[in-house]
């Protein structure tokens, strides 16, 4: 019976029984886009709900606030990737002109978005914090290639902000808070650095505050 319990719930959510969709009104702009039912209330209601500052989207490389890479090429985040979806090459720092603060930087860096499971393995792994995500998370591809995302693609613009594809549906808010739901209180353990910022400014974002005790973050 579990099969058909799981067919009514469905039929009973149909428009034509009545019911609203499950999660929310938000179509992905087919209503929108319907023409000759001036009288339905879900036509020109294409909107998104908000996001949690933790949402797992689409992939950005960040830089420093002087423009440099935050990447060194460490290739740590393909090691953890348990999809193999992270390819990175890694190259020498030109001496006098130098791309990241390091020795070396991402030289190569993609990701393939037809094997990633979004589990922020690479973030939590990337000792630079040059990885984080967006709340992006409305992107289809129509060929493979697009779908393989280079780090011209993931590396963000002169302001810090993500840069948009064309298939890519950026809503407001999309592109906020990069980083901030990363961890950001008590480094190896030690109470004493709770509440103080540990990480370096971005560009575009500028520094993150520091975030609240868990048991605070729950009420």
């Amino acid at each position: 019976m579990g099969y058909l319990d799981g067919f009514a719930v469905t039929i009973r959510q149909h428009r034509l029984f009545g019911g609203k969709q499950v999660t929310t009104e938000y179509s992905g702009g087919r209503a929108a886009k319907r023409k000759g039912h001036a009288s339905d209330p879900d036509v020109g209601n294409d909107k998104k709900i908000d996001k949690p500052e933790r949402l797992h989207g689409r992939h950005v490389l960040n830089r420093y606030e002087d423009g440099m890479e935050k990447c060194i090429g460490c290739e740590l985040c393909a090691g953890v990737c348990p999809a193999k979806c992270i390819y990175v090459r890694g190259a020498d720092n030109d001496p006098v002109n130098p791309t990241s603060p390091g020795e070396r930087f991402g030289f190569v860096y993609e990701i393939n978005y037809l094997r990633c499971i979004h589990c922020d393995l690479c973030v939590e792994a990337c000792p630079t914090e040059a990885i984080t995500e967006t709340k992006l998370f409305e992107f289809s591809f129509t060929n493979r290639q697009d779908a393989i995302y280079t780090k011209k693609e993931l590396l963000v613009g002169d302001d810090g902000q993500p840069k948009h594809m064309p298939w890519e549906d950026w809503r407001d808010g999309d592109d906020k808070l990069t980083s901030g739901w990363m961890r950001a209180t008590s480094p190896s353990g030690d109470a004493t650095f709770q509440g103080v910022v540990g990480w370096s400014n971005e560009l575009g974002h500028g520094e993150r505050p520091p975030e609240a005790p868990q048991a605070e973050a729950d009420q």
